[in-house]
């Protein structure tokens, strides 16, 4: 698909690189991401936003029904809002924010399944 045939409205959609939330670049600037905001801090951040949210991504999955849906414990969101995530999403956070997650616990994994390991 060519940039030509994607409507205007749909080009700046961003997936978070911790959840794979879709969204628009402003969505994660003015709410921030449901999922992550207290890991990322994206509200109100847009350095941040550009940081942690890439605007390459492939797929979308539509989440209504986080726990009884089998593609969500597949795409690893059936504990994340409802909305729509990106199957695939190319990218990684900064080392920076990597080891800050660790200290708290949690753990990273890419969303980006054209790596390998």
């Amino acid at each position: 698909m060519s940039l030509e045939t994607v409507p205007k409205d749909l080009r700046n959609l961003r997936a978070c690189l911790l959840c794979s939330l879709v969204k628009t670049i402003d969505q994660f600037e003015y709410e921030g991401c449901e999922n992550c905001d207290e890991y990322l801090h994206l509200k109100g951040n847009r350095d941040a936003v550009y940081e942690c949210t890439s605007s390459s991504f492939e797929g979308i999955v539509s989440l209504m029904s986080p726990d009884d849906s089998w593609v969500a414990k597949w795409q690893r969101i059936n504990r994340c809002v409802k909305g729509c995530y990106a199957v695939s999403v190319t990218g990684k956070l900064p080392p920076g924010i990597v080891r800050e997650l660790k200290s708290k616990g949690v753990h990273y994994r890419s969303r980006d399944t054209s790596l390998k390991a």
